[in-house]
């Protein structure tokens, strides 16, 4: 038998990012896909030579599958993909499309999303990027409004990634003029494997306090 696949997460996180720390898209493959792993940490406030020999950019998570360690989620993601069916279909055409839609939610979505959180929360008058989100929105809803997928007529790992990227609250709040993407989000969102990884993250933090108050 082989070891389950490692996922690298913090150790503890403050209130804000509890749920959202990237690991949760691993944890929510693994679930999708009936592979086994387990949860290793790293201190969050000792990034050191270890750290950043597993991610250069000091960030999580990593993962570790057999003689494998990939850092970057999306990277990670595909790794995950490539194990399992469920994840992306293995005829050639499917699984091109998983990919070009996995990278488009990193490069075309996500890419306009986080630094639109970011300035966002200083609260200007108005946000510079705006526009540049709206348009994303507006292209990517024209696609859902005609399937309930975005790639090889079934949930795979695009799915998973989008909805992550759309649920982040700022982002997911524009959506009420955007229905096909509304409901994409909310339909991709009630699946089990996403509440039980959404869960566990946020047990896994919960027990993080406790044992900081102990300390």
């Amino acid at each position: 038998m082989t070891d389950p696949i490692e996922i690298w997460t913090w150790d503890w996180v403050p209130q804000g990012p509890r749920g959202h720390v990237r690991d949760i898209r691993l944890r929510w493959a693994c679930e999708e896909a009936g592979l086994p792993y387990t949860i290793c940490t790293a201190p969050i406030a000792e990034r050191g030579a270890d750290h950043l020999t597993r991610q250069p950019f000091a960030q999580v998570p990593f993962l570790t599958d057999g003689a494998t360690r990939l850092f970057e989620s999306g990277a990670c993601l595909l790794h995950l993909a490539e194990k399992s069916e469920t994840l992306m279909p293995r005829d050639a055409l499917g699984r091109a499309e998983v990919l070009e839609w996995v990278i488009a939610g990193l490069n075309s979505v996500e890419m306009v999303t986080v630094p639109y959180w970011f300035i966002g929360r200083t609260s200007p008058p108005e946000n510079p990027l705006d526009g540049w989100l709206a348009s994303r929105l507006d292209r990517l809803n024209a696609v859902l409004a005609s399937r309930d997928h975005l790639a090889a007529g079934r949930f795979t790992v695009a799915d998973l990634l989008m909805a992550d990227i759309l649920r982040v609250a700022v982002i997911r709040s524009r959506l009420d003029d955007y229905p096909a993407l509304a409901a994409f989000t909310s339909r991709v969102l009630t699946r089990p494997a996403f509440c039980k990884a959404l869960q566990d993250q946020l047990d896994h933090f919960a027990e993080a306090d406790a044992r900081r108050s102990k300390a």
